[in-house]
């Protein structure tokens, strides 16, 4: 079966359905469920919460992954119907940070390309590589996933550049001797 509604036209009763019986509809999409949350003006806050809730215990590895996939409705999400200050939102954000790089370690996941962070989104209208798929690390990249514990290449390549002036320099001296 399919649902053919979009998610953020659903009423709460609808979605309690969908997400109870979510195995029969094969256009279901979770990340898709979890952003039609944030973006459903049908429903008050109290619904927004009991369906994000209601969500969690059938998908709560999904939800947590979207830390990594999708960090900005994780964050409207898990702060749905909270007054926060900068400092609160800092730190949320930092622990964002802190999670993606556990839930990547502990998947042995080695690259960082996942959903907002391998499409370039500038945010400028008319741009012809909004939406392109990029590699990491391009130039065209606008958000990286940075951690506290990444090497900064620029170090090793001045690192690489010293000792091979060293091995020409050790060589060149032998040549004179």
């Amino acid at each position: 079966m399919k649902i053919d509604r979009p998610f953020n036209q659903l009423s709460r009763d609808e979605y309690r359905h969908f997400i109870e019986h979510h195995a029969d509809y094969s256009d279901f999409n979770t990340l898709g469920l979890y952003r039609s949350i944030c973006e459903n003006e049908s429903l008050d806050l109290a619904a927004r919460i009991e369906v994000r809730d209601f969500a969690n215990r059938f998908f709560e590895k999904t939800f947590e992954f979207l830390q990594v996939k999708d960090p900005r409705t994780y964050f409207e999400l898990s702060t749905l119907g909270e007054e926060l200050t900068k400092a609160d939102a800092a730190q949320i954000w930092r622990e964002i940070r802190i999670n993606q790089e556990r839930i990547l370690a502990d998947k042995k996941i080695k690259h960082r390309n996942f959903g907002e962070y391998s499409r370039h989104n500038c945010g400028h209208p008319g741009c012809p590589f909004d939406g392109m798929m990029i590699r990491q690390d391009s130039w065209l990249t606008e958000y990286h996933m940075h951690f506290v514990s990444d090497r900064t290449r620029d170090g090793v390549k001045a690192k690489s550049a010293r000792f091979k002036k060293e091995r020409k320099t050790k060589n060149w001296r032998r040549e004179e001797e």
